[in-house]
């Protein structure tokens, strides 16, 4: 009996839920300012989506490099297969967002309606898709830096311009540089102590770390930065769609979709990536102004305002060049290369830097916040709830973000961390959907200044839409599959071997 009695006690932890209201109650405590309008969130919406999603994961949906059946120039629709699998969810966001403007974005959510271990797994998952996908951001932006330094090599000191491999690439990427080159990576990549091999990424580093330090400066700083850098990366992509316009060639649009609905479903799940950004406008709740309001229009403006951004693109992009000559490491400033507009293109490298810097402080707060949230509830030591008292930001735990994705930058391979960051988001977007038909039964009477339309049709499309595409993904992609899997794991271990003592300790004080 007693052993029973243990055992429902036990369950019922793992299943005990927060109400709504108590986390809006805690957020009332919070310290952090609300500063931010509906226009802030859209510049923070497309600040995280127009990103290396649009200036390197194009090339690589139509090519297929990485799941080795491209899209073509069907990437259109697999763009619109993306963006209608993220509409349904970030439709089931905005009721969500609407009821409950916290930090914490679909771990609170998930709390609210599953459970506390459920909402630890989507915490944990959460911590995936933001610090493995500032991995592949910063990772991408040292070689679009690099290739910009190239064009001043007239100017600038050699050893600045062509530093060793080692210098600007994490371990793996130098191996498989150094054996591109006819060298042996063994001889070439230093060793401390004269065992261990050293290669870092010192590029990336110095970014993080300078991004870092714009975080703790204030939100509101934040936002104003990622505002000047959309502009600019705006301002690029548009003259890279009126002048490419003039050098499309119809001819190179057929055939259409060479690798069929598989191609179009491998193209939908790599663009998914970009749309990972789209959940840190959420994260933001706690600083809005009017969340109620503002919070929906933020998200459904972000994801109209780039998916139009991203299908001009991908037509102009399609027509330039055919898919076989497709660069996928710079496939917009190669493409304008091509065509003898060499100063574009260098103008194109420029912008993708902003457009890249900004995806990634926006993904470093994402990341802040939902540590933040996730230490408010005991799981993480209570010194992440800190505050600046100049800056009025989380600052210790913006500290904690941006080392995580330093170690990341260091140790992670570029593709598969961009292969974790969408099983992340596919997860992420999935669990929202579930969220809000679970509420509409338990909750039914609960204010909702906006609600889903056409409930339930509408989350179980998103479900479906996601769920299809991440399966898709589970059988093409071997090692990422297995790590993402492994990530579960892990973090099941962590609750049960910190998270759940914690919490049961805290109930006793």
């Amino acid at each position: 009996m007693k052993n029973k009695h243990k055992l429902h006690s036990f369950i019922s932890n793992l299943l005990k839920k927060k109400t709504p209201d108590e986390f809006i109650e805690n957020a009332k405590k919070s310290e952090l300012k609300r500063t931010l309008n509906a226009f802030d969130l859209i510049m923070l919406g497309i600040g995280a989506v127009i990103g290396s999603g649009i200036f390197t994961i194009v090339g690589v949906a139509m090519v297929g490099e990485q799941t080795g059946y491209g899209a073509g120039p069907a990437v259109v629709v697999s763009m619109l297969i993306a963006m209608f699998a993220s509409l349904f969810s970030i439709l089931c966001y905005s009721e969500f967002t609407s009821m409950v403007p916290v930090a914490g974005t679909t771990y609170t959510y998930t709390y609210v309606t599953m459970g506390e271990f459920l909402a630890w797994i989507v915490g944990w998952i959460l911590m995936l898709e933001y610090v493995i996908g500032n991995v592949t951001m910063a990772s991408s932006w040292t070689g679009y830096f690099m290739e910009l330094l190239k064009g001043f090599s007239h100017i600038l000191p050699n050893w600045l311009v062509n530093p060793p491999v080692w210098l600007i690439n994490d371990y793996r990427t130098a191996i498989s540089v150094y054996n591109d080159m006819g060298l042996d990576p063994a001889v070439e990549i230093p060793k401390l102590f004269g065992i261990i091999p050293f290669s870092i990424n010192l590029p990336a580093i110095l970014l993080l770390l300078i991004i870092t330090v714009i975080l703790v400066q204030g939100i509101k700083e934040s936002t104003k930065t990622a505002t000047i850098l959309v502009f600019i990366k705006l301002a690029v992509i548009f003259l890279f769609i009126f002048a490419g316009a003039f050098y499309v060639t119809p001819e190179n649009w057929t055939p259409f979709a060479p690798n069929g609905f598989k191609g179009i479903l491998s193209g939908a799940f790599l663009i998914f990536f970009a749309y990972v950004g789209v959940d840190a406008v959420s994260s933001a709740a706690e600083e809005t102004k009017d969340p109620q309001k503002n919070l929906p229009i933020g998200l459904i403006g972000t994801l109209i305002a780039c998916t139009i951004i991203y299908i001009a693109t991908a037509l102009v992009l399609s027509g330039m060049v055919a898919t076989e000559n497709i660069n996928t490491l710079a496939p917009i400033a190669a493409a304008m290369n091509s065509m003898g507009l060499k100063k574009v293109g260098g103008i194109i490298a420029a912008g993708a830097l902003a457009g890249i810097t900004s995806v990634i402080l926006v993904f470093q707060l994402g990341s802040a916040r939902i540590l933040y949230a996730m230490s408010r509830d005991n799981f993480f030591p209570k010194s992440f709830q800190k505050i600046h008292k100049k800056h009025n930001t989380p600052y210790i735990v913006t500290w904690a973000a941006g080392i995580l994705v330093i170690l990341g930058a260091v140790f992670m391979d570029l593709n598969i961390s961009a292969e974790l960051c969408n099983f992340g988001t596919f997860a992420n977007f999935m669990v929202i959907c579930i969220a809000v038909l679970i509420l509409r039964k338990t909750d039914p009477n609960r204010k909702r200044p906006f609600k889903v339309p056409f409930v339930p049709l509408f989350p179980i499309l998103g479900i479906i839409l996601c769920g299809g595409i991440m399966i898709h993904g589970f059988m093409t992609l071997g090692i990422s599959t297995l790590l993402f899997l492994l990530w579960i794991l892990l973090g099941v271990a962590i609750y049960f071997g910190y998270g759940y003592k914690k919490q049961r300790k805290h109930e006793i004080k």
